[in-house]
């Protein structure tokens, strides 16, 4: 019997991912636990093992696309399926990629394009076009216009209605094409998800459905199909009249009818050739064309007095040149939603910081006098990170408002401290989770951080190594700065920036009270925190507390 092979879920907070290379081929013998593909989402870049073993015998979605999770994307056969195989496929087929049963998709910004296109049922009487969800958290929206009108025409992915939320307004793609039969919602009305707002039929004879103010007879048009909800579906090019489909989003669409643009003369820089809002914008700064650009466009200027407005600048300008000059490089996946996820965060939370300055000498002595032999015996590098992992831990236990978040209108405590460690890689950045910290030794600490950092840099992470975190720390000091403002990882309550470790003149006090000038080994650790949960008095005790374990380490090592 054949086995399905579906996009796993990366982490709680985690809905798709992006196939970013096959490992075997179609025809391939693949073990059970055998590397099959490689996924990227905004957290983590993995291997993703084979559920069973067998043979490949398709491949259902080509590198480069994002899908939801649970969505199939290959099938595994015995051997005698080899020579049954189908081929590799080359572009998304929608039919094949079907919507991740109660997955929402992440909350876009304010200025983001829309994450996927509409979802949509199809019945014996058409298509059904859904008011979509465009986040966890949404869950109504307006429709602010109509974009069509019944007995119009529609090619798929064709903008069809515009919604606003209250964190995204949004151009809605029609999910199929064929003719719009009916409008169920108004302009104006705000409706919950998941609300049929719209009917498309698949040929002229079931305009007659249209509502009886907006009854149009039109041609027949092609059959409707229920797309993925997946942003990277091939687009038809509304700038012309020519059918040729490109990968393009509605937004590129919108720029290119404003200036009158053949998308089909684009090359597209991004996956698998999908144009995007920079190619549009180079291309029209490298003609010279005499036609505005939207403010909608990256290097377009809004007016100062109505930000929301659409800002004309005519291309013969130098500011609209100047956008050609230099290298403009799309943005990874991976970096495109960490940007996204730090203006969340600085939306979401009144972010306030305080910084600490703690003698760390009496553990620099220890780590130089026990580094080369505890690394000898239990065969992992004695680092700084444990003994500061630690001390946080203890504190935590100590005040678990500091390792609490909000959710809806109290505030969780959690019963474990699951530290996320932030790991710099070479293409972004990811926090992999150390679960129940709290019981870990100072050894097992050590070793969790070493194994997470390696196997984050080699894509080995397990999919319940991210996610699920309650409290941070990221240590940018080891390239060299005092100290760091860091951003909340959402939904935790707190975040601890590490500083580096200097050598200062400070003042020490002895025994007897006597003052002098010692050469220290100083560090500054700055803890941002959620001023909604945390207050300023809670985040200094707990700063003070760290201070204290640390300045005065007396905890065996292992």
């Amino acid at each position: 019997m054949p086995t399905e092979v579906i996009m796993p879920q990366m982490g709680e907070s985690i809905f798709e991912g992006t196939i970013t290379k096959w490992l075997k081929k179609v025809g391939d013998s693949v073990q059970r636990d055998e590397p099959l593909f490689e996924i990227s989402t905004d957290k983590v870049d993995a291997e993703i093992p084979s559920p069973a073993a067998g043979v490949l015998t398709e491949i259902k979605v080509p590198e480069g696309t994002t899908v939801q999770i649970n969505t199939v994307v290959a099938t595994l056969g015995e051997a005698g399926d080899a020579m049954a195989s189908a081929p590799v496929v080359t572009a998304p087929n929608p039919a094949e990629l079907p919507q991740a049963a109660a997955a929402p998709a992440p909350a876009s910004p304010a200025t983001a394009e829309p994450a996927a296109a509409s979802p949509a049922t199809s019945g014996g009487a058409g298509t059904e076009v859904i008011m979509p969800q465009m986040g966890e958290s949404i869950f109504e929206g307006t429709i602010t216009k109509w974009l069509k009108k019944v007995g119009d025409n529609i090619q798929r992915d064709e903008p069809l209605f515009e919604i606003s939320t209250d964190k995204v307004d949004a151009e809605i793609p029609s999910p199929a094409a064929g003719i719009l039969t009916e409008i169920r919602v108004s302009e104006g009305s705000t409706v919950q998800i998941n609300t049929v707002v719209a009917v498309l039929g698949g040929s002229s004879t079931n305009a007659g459905q249209s509502t009886p103010e907006e009854k149009t007879a039109t041609p027949a048009a092609p059959a409707a199909q229920v797309p993925a909800p997946d942003q990277t579906q091939a687009a038809t090019s509304t700038a012309t009249e020519s059918r040729e489909r490109v990968r393009s989003s509605p937004l590129v669409r919108r720029i290119a009818k404003d200036n009158n643009l053949d998308l089909s003369q684009i090359n597209g820089s991004g996956s698998a050739g999908r144009i995007t809002k920079e190619d549009v914008v180079g291309f029209l700064a490298q003609q010279g064309a005499s036609r505005p650009v939207s403010s909608d466009a990256p290097g377009a200027p809004a007016p100062a007095t109505t930000p929301a407005s659409i800002a004309v600048v005519p291309q013969a300008k130098p500011a609209a040149a100047a956008s050609s000059t230099g290298e403009l490089v799309p943005l990874t996946r991976m970096r495109s939603i960490i940007a996204q996820r730090m203006v969340e965060s600085k939306r979401t939370s009144p972010h306030v910081h305080t910084c600490f300055k703690i003698d760390l000498t009496r553990i620099v002595r220890l780590r130089e006098r026990e580094k080369s032999k505890y690394e000898q015996r239990n065969g992992v590098k004695l680092t700084y990170m444990p003994f500061i992992t630690r001390a946080v831990i203890v504190t935590l236990r100590k005040m678990p408002i500091v390792n609490a978040s909000m959710e809806g209108e109290g505030i969780r405590y959690h019963q474990n401290v699951n530290v996320g460690i932030a790991v710099s890689l070479d293409w972004g950045l990811i926090v992999p989770i150390i679960k129940q910290a709290e019981e870990k030794s100072f050894l097992g600490i050590a070793r969790a951080i070493a194994d997470l950092a390696d196997r984050a840099r080699n894509k080995k992470l397990k999919p319940d190594e991210v996610g699920s975190g309650t409290f941070t720390i990221t240590n940018p000091g080891i390239f060299g700065e005092q100290f760091g403002t860091p951003i909340i990882n959402q939904p935790e309550s707190a975040i601890l920036d590490v500083g580096g470790l200097f050598k200062e003149p400070t003042v020490v006090t002895d025994e007897n009270g006597s003052d002098s000038i010692a050469v220290r080994s100083i560090i500054r650790l700055t803890l941002g925190f959620d001023h909604r949960i945390v207050d300023g008095a809670d985040a200094g005790r707990f700063m003070a507390e760290v201070k204290k374990y640390l300045e005065n380490w007396n905890e065996d090592i292992g």
